[in-house]
């Protein structure tokens, strides 16, 4: 190459440095003045590109940080503005147990909570039903109403923490419920920051969360987008996530796809019911597993903006670029956690979170090194923390944009996971979208023959294991574990029933019965109502057992 003609790469990288960082910056400045390597101190730019003049495939398949398609990362400064947004999946035994524990997360340094629920909070049954028994506060925080909502939030302030809920078909109740303790604590809802699930269509596939039938399930999501949009706009109205599609044993390109496929589905079904997509599009948002491949995440996570920045603009045809990117939180892969020599669970959380970071998330939760034997420990949860942030602040991945950027393995890794999801999301276009791909159990079967396919490999010694399947130990686990035992579903129980004592029951019953009409005419909007009930100290279990009666509940033989 002739060294002194122009290099076209370095002048956009100029242009863009003049045009599209230096406006951010003035919004976020940098953490420090000058970011330097901790050995040599050589100064750190804030992003590389190729030293030769390849612009024309370059723009096209990775462009800058900031600018479509978006491989590079969807903000034009990444973590130099600040960091990703860290956040421990958290909640166990009643609202104010787990309230203690968020408290503890935030002292440590956690910058965003993230709720999780008891399996019947997730299916929508309050603690006092008899489908709850030996169930409540297992998994999660058992919350049946509004006054669980505000011991679970109290004294945290809804105006500087976002709040990130791991539900999904009573997720318009649960959100209800935090709009109302925001309000409570005067904090207007266009102010209230964080994400719901809200993705339905992963329950059917991989996890089995679901209440209602698919279409009045499709008919809350788009409820809740149309309600965001006008009351809550910060809000992330959904979560798309492969994670669970991930644990249920799918390979990287198949996350990817499914996933993105459900966000098509979820995208043309709220076109379909009147919305403009770019009123709802910049408040979608996704959730990604990641594993132990890590060049392989690494480039998946790359592949996946790149691809849904291109479905977006292509096939949406999206006029505003905040509907093109693809913001999305990580968690690492709960099912790659080994109850054998769990310590080594550190190790792979660790590789794990750093794939994350390189890949460019915009929120994590690390996992703890206990949660293949038991809910994790406060000692597991603040080692779990202490990984993210020492990524952060020790490692200096933070301080260039898309570090991995122009490796010639990772590009090409991003080139052939981005070519066999768009392969996939074409067979589901063929077989008339996510919904139908489903229904016909097509999703389900790729699935289980790629995880059968990987217990193989792993059962036979193909694909290692470390500490299970080779560098075995004879060991006895006895460390802390923690354990929820049934005196919190007495507790629940007892409250549950001073609630409905203490309640305007007939202003209960009103709200319930104004709920039922606007569920039977599918033009109504049951937000609001949802909002109203909740207020007046309606149950989760009420609320959801009145839409029952209406729309009836899925069971898998009712899609054959």
């Amino acid at each position: 190459m002739n060294e002194t003609a122009p290099n076209k790469l370095e002048t956009l990288k100029k242009q863009w440095q003049e045009s599209v960082l230096q406006p951010q910056l003035k919004k976020n400045p940098e953490r420090q003045a000058r970011f330097t390597t901790s050995s040599e101190a050589i100064e750190v730019d804030p992003v590389y590109v190729p030293a030769d003049d390849v612009a024309a495939t370059y723009l096209d398949k990775l462009g800058l940080p900031g600018e479509y398609p978006y491989t590079r990362g969807v903000q034009s400064n990444m973590y130099r503005g600040r960091f990703w947004t860290m956040r421990q999946y958290a909640g166990f035994g009643n609202a104010a147990e787990s309230n203690a524990r968020y408290k503890f997360l935030i002292a440590q340094g956690q910058t965003g909570l993230s709720v999780a629920f008891d399996l019947p909070t997730q299916i929508g049954y309050d603690a006092d039903h008899a489908f709850a028994e030996g169930e409540v506060g297992k998994v999660g925080v058992s919350i049946s109403s509004l006054r669980d909502m505000q011991t679970l939030l109290d004294g945290i302030p809804l105006d500087k923490v976002s709040i990130s809920m791991t539900i999904n078909a009573p997720a318009a109740v649960l959100l209800a419920m935090v709009i109302a303790v925001g309000k409570q604590q005067g904090v207007p809802a266009s102010q209230l920051r964080g994400t719901v699930q809200n993705d339905i269509l992963k329950e059917y596939i991989a996890r089995g969360t679901y209440i209602f039938p698919p279409t009045p399930s499709m008919r809350l999501i788009t409820d809740i987008f149309r309600y965001c949009a006008a009351e809550v706009p910060k809000w992330n109205t959904i979560s798309i996530s492969g994670y669970h599609i991930r644990e249920a044993g799918s390979t990287a390109a198949q996350e990817v796809a499914f996933t993105l496929a459900n966000g098509i589905e979820y995208v043309q079904q709220a076109i379909n019911a009147g919305l403009d997509v770019d009123d709802f599009a910049g408040q979608l948002s996704f959730f990604f597993n990641a594993h132990n491949n890590f060049l392989e995440e690494v480039a998946k996570f790359r592949a996946a903006r790149r691809l849904w920045a291109k479905i977006m603009r292509e096939r949406f045809g999206a006029k505003d670029s905040r509907s093109w990117r693809l913001r999305f939180h990580t968690q690492t892969g709960g099912s790659t956690l080994t109850a054998q020599q769990p310590d080594n669970n550190t190790v792979r959380v660790t590789m794990q979170a750093l794939a994350a970071v390189l890949g460019g998330t915009q929120s994590l939760h690390t996992n703890s090194k206990d949660e293949a034997l038991a809910l994790p420990t406060q000692k597991a949860v603040e080692i779990a923390l202490r990984t993210q942030q020492i990524i952060a602040y020790e490692s200096g991945v933070a301080d260039t944009v898309d570090p991995l950027g122009g490796s010639f393995y990772v590009e090409a890794l991003t080139d052939e996971i981005e070519r066999m999801a768009e392969a996939y999301i074409a067979k589901i276009d063929e077989m008339g979208g996510a919904l139908r791909a489903v229904e016909e159990g097509y999703v389900s079967r790729e699935i289980q023959d790629a995880a059968y396919r990987t217990q193989r490999a792993i059962e036979k010694g193909e694909q290692v294991v470390v500490g299970m399947n080779r560098f075995q130990t004879d060991e006895h686990n006895e460390g802390e574990l923690l354990r929820v035992n049934e005196s919190v579903r007495v507790a629940q129980m007892a409250a549950l029933a001073q609630l409905r004592s203490e309640r305007d029951n007939a202003a209960v019953q009103a709200i319930l019965a104004r709920i039922d009409a606007a569920a039977r005419d599918p033009q109504a909007s049951l937000m609001p109502l949802f909002v109203e009930a909740v207020a007046a100290y309606a149950t989760l279990g009420e609320i959801c057992d009145t839409l029952r009666g209406v729309f009836g509940e899925y069971t898998p033989e009712s899609w054959v």
